[in-house]
């Protein structure tokens, strides 16, 4: 009884670190965003990052937000459509999130130019994106006061200007 006891335990506590945003992501330009890719099912999106996420009540489509800590606003979120994944996105300027050549969340404008050479920028009001284009997925660099504050990839023809 004590061994089922421990191992329900064990179990209990093992699920919720199993699933969750990753603490350190990674984007691969073109492809995916922590692990998640454009078209992924919502189930796929719960197996790699759980069901601990918000979900926007003002947003035009579906919308889930998971944060590292509850009531602040770092960490991933995901856009759907049709139960699918059309946009996945940093929030926040969440920590130890880097591209596959290395830009780190926080490097500034110039790192992004040098790493991925020159981008067209979009001017949002308070910040800038700049755009990486590829086939059936934009990748975006959130530009605020010369930093990088946030990764995305999206379908394109969705806005960028959020």
């Amino acid at each position: 009884m004590r061994f089922l006891l421990a191992l329900a335990s064990a179990l209990a506590l093992a699920v919720p670190a199993a699933a969750g945003p990753p603490n350190a992501g990674v984007l691969v330009p073109g492809r995916s965003l922590g692990g998640v890719r454009l078209g992924a099912s919502e189930e796929h999106v719960e197996r790699l990052w759980g069901r601990a996420y918000g979900v926007c009540s003002g947003c035009a489509t579906k919308t889930w937000y998971f944060n590292y800590f509850a009531f602040q606003p770092r960490g991933v979120g995901v856009e759907l459509r049709q139960g699918r994944v059309v946009a996945a996105f940093t929030i926040y300027q969440p920590p130890g999130w880097r591209t596959t050549r290395g830009l780190l969340l926080g490097d500034s404008v110039a790192r992004v130019t040098s790493v991925y050479g020159a981008l067209v920028r979009r001017e949002c009001g308070t910040y800038a994106v700049l755009v990486l284009p590829g086939r059936g997925v934009t990748t975006a660099f959130y530009v605020l006061e010369d930093q990088v504050w946030a990764f995305a990839l999206l379908r394109p023809g969705l806005p960028l200007c959020r």
